[in-house]
């Protein structure tokens, strides 16, 4: 279905009675121009909208800010809009798809709004197949400004001036900058062929029912709200605060909306071979106890109520608000082999992009009860391939629940290049045998990491490697090789880590994952990747080595990175680190990095190296050298004397050393 006024419609923002007649010309002309140029716009508002509010919020929202885009007759011409019509309109729309992440001037943030009508209840949205959520995955977390400058300019074919000063216009900051950043969102990467054809229209979508058969239950569903509430209001007056462990709706009537096990979502078991959105969403309920009424009111009580006795964790940047909405229902069952008889309850709040696994001990609710919260925002093929059922007590190893488009599964050794993996035996309800997890301790002698294959019938001959790092969702590795060259040549682009390069990177700098991973518990993260951006020549006849960026990529956006400089033989040096930032990844492709490093003959040397666009490196303070290559090699003395490292990309601009410079490391 498509949402595009008729030209006869009023829209909010239509002219009032007393406007005259040239403002109401200007506005009916305004109008026709909207009607024609609706489906660009509102292309431009749902890619500038964030990602985190979902499709359905994106859709309306997009749809909104277009529909009300139109000028009030009498209302004056916007302020600072450039000339013409269709620029105000998408100044207009550009301001309104800021608005919500607090990015437009004068507008206050406001996130998480209410989406607008047309609102049809219990109907979900999805904007039209075939390019415009790729586009939005190719833009990853980018800003709004950035990904508004990337449709004006990379879909609307706009000037950068044009861009910068509608930006501008539209209030937002640092325009230049967001034109900048929109031109280095994967320059290289063709645009999806769907999205470019002239008969793509993104006001089309698509509208599928989330309850249809479930709504002859609310009234039931909403006198169990109503008892709670009451019983939860009891409980404030008696005694002013709830007893210890007693349960109390955590969002009133809301949250008790939600308790009821019938109104649970459930997915057909093959919903995965027939849809182009391969995620959580396309798991089906599995387990043996899917039906146990019991369990699953108290797994949802225990997100929905927060009763006491319930141990509740949440991994960084995650909420543990009770879902809206009733939420998907992925697993619930005894764990095998456990001899505690561990049941497990796996839920996804597909609103809010959380996964929560409820796990309880023999004796029920009187026994150890848990709830761990966890974030899959944007997770796809690889990223919800798996989830944590369980750990074994002594936290040596873990059962997973493996996505049911995995054809088949192994395990082997990270640190071993040439290990081959071993099959991992999997359940019919797709439940893994106990799988051995990395020692939490200091040493390193071995880092097991599982091997998945897609099926056949998403993709062929597609392998990717998950590594345990604590969390709720296993972490996926990637590798990405060196550069072919500067210039014209593309920058490569991630791949799976199962390659022959990909094993050899990983097996130098596996054992540092633990200290990417934060607290050694994973801190969010949802990928890693090891960039071998630069190699060179060691003095003294000492062989080439491998510079190398590891980046470990949070489910938040920010990442932490570990630089290492791979030696022929012998274990890496260390580099440098950097937390919270773009550094090596989509938004960070430029990178600088140099050490000192003592050759076999006993000598003390500064190494530098960059990445495909550096042409020329600087080094100032101790040592003065420079280089018009991507690599640098000068004599130091064997004082650890500060060195400042500066270099010179192919576009004239100018980067430091990622770590400002060598600081003494050897």
């Amino acid at each position: 279905m498509a949402t595009t006024p008729r030209s006869g419609s009023q829209p909010h923002g239509t002219q009032p009675a007393s406007a005259t007649p040239s403002a109401r010309g200007a506005v009916e002309r305004a109008e026709a121009v909207l009607v024609e140029q609706y489906p660009r716009l509102v292309r431009l508002a749902y890619l500038t909208l964030p990602t985190s509010l979902g499709r359905h919020t994106r859709v309306l929202l997009a749809h909104r800010a277009v529909q009300q885009a139109l000028p009030r007759a009498g209302g004056g011409r916007d302020p600072g809009a450039p000339g013409g019509t269709l620029e105000e309109l998408r100044v207009r729309v550009v301001r309104a798809a800021l608005a919500p992440a607090g990015a437009a001037r004068g507008l206050p943030a406001r996130t998480g709004w209410l989406p607008a009508p047309p609102f049809v209840w219990g109907l979900r949205l999805w904007p039209p197949a075939g390019g415009i959520d790729e586009a939005a995955e190719l833009l990853g977390a980018a800003p709004g400004p950035v990904r508004a400058a990337f449709v004006l300019h990379r879909l609307d074919g706009l000037a950068d001036e044009d861009v910068t000063r509608l930006l501008g216009a539209a209030g937002a900051a640092g325009p230049e900058e967001a034109v900048r950043e929109a031109r280095a969102v994967a320059p290289g990467a063709p645009l999806p062929a769907a999205l470019l054809n002239p008969g793509f229209d993104a006001s089309v979508v698509s509208a599928r029912p989330t309850d249809l058969l479930r709504r002859r239950r609310r009234v039931r569903a909403a006198w169990a709200a109503a008892v709670v509430a009451v019983l939860a209001a009891g409980v404030l007056v008696a005694g002013g605060s709830p007893p210890r462990g007693q349960a109390v709706p955590a969002a009133g009537a809301v949250a008790a909306g939600v308790l009821d096990p019938a109104r649970l979502a459930r997915v057909p078991a093959e919903a995965w071979a027939d849809t182009a959105r391969v995620d959580f969403t396309a798991w089906p309920a599995r387990g043996g106890r899917t039906a146990d009424r019991a369990l699953l009111t108290r797994a949802l009580g225990a997100w929905a109520a927060r009763p006491g006795g319930v141990r509740t964790t949440a991994a960084p940047g995650t909420t543990t608000d009770p879902p809206a909405h009733p939420p998907h229902l992925l697993y619930a069952g005894d764990v095998p082999g456990d001899p505690g008889a561990t049941a497990v309850v796996l839920l996804l709040d597909a609103e809010g992009d959380r996964v929560a696994r409820y796990t309880e001990s023999a004796g029920g609710p009187r026994g150890t009860r848990t709830l761990d919260v966890a974030r899959t925002d944007e997770a796809g093929v690889t990223t919800a391939a798996a989830l944590t059922l369980t750990r074994t007590a002594d936290g040596t190893a873990a059962r997973y629940l493996i996505a049911p488009w995995i054809a088949s599964a192994g395990t082997r050794d990270l640190l071993r290049a040439a290990d081959t993996a071993r099959p991992l035996t999997v359940a019919a309800d797709g439940v893994t045998a106990a799988v051995p997890v990395p020692s939490g301790s200091g040493g390193c002698g071995a880092w097991p990491v599982v091997e998945l294959t897609s099926s056949a019938r998403i993709v062929e001959k597609h392998s990717f490697v998950l590594t345990d790092l604590g969390t709720l969702a296993p972490v996926h590795l990637t590798y990405t090789p060196l550069p072919d060259g500067p210039g014209a040549v593309p920058a490569r682009q991630p791949r799976e880590a199962t390659g022959a390069a990909a094993r050899t990177a990983w097996a130098a700098g596996a054992c540092g994952l633990r200290t990417l991973s934060g607290d050694g518990g994973g801190s969010g993260v949802r990928a890693v990747n090891v960039w071998d951006f630069a190699d060179s020549d060691l003095p003294d006849g000492a062989g080439r080595a491998v510079w190398s960026c590891t980046r470990a990529s949070g489910w938040a956006g920010p990442g932490d990175v570990l630089v290492q400089l791979r030696p022929p033989s012998g274990p890496p040096q260390e580099v440098a680190r950097a937390r919270s930032t773009a550094a090596c990844g989509r938004f960070g492709q430029h990178l600088l990095a140099g050490t000192r490093w003592r050759s076999p003959a006993g000598r003390w040397y500064l190494l530098a190296a960059g990445s495909r666009e550096v042409t020329a490196i600087t080094a100032s303070g101790a040592v003065r050298a420079e280089t018009g290559g991507r690599s640098l090699v000068a004599p130091v003395g064997a004082a650890g004397a500060p060195v400042s490292l500066t270099a010179r990309l192919a576009s004239g601009a100018r980067i430091t050393a990622l770590d400002g410079g060598t600081g003494g490391r050897d």
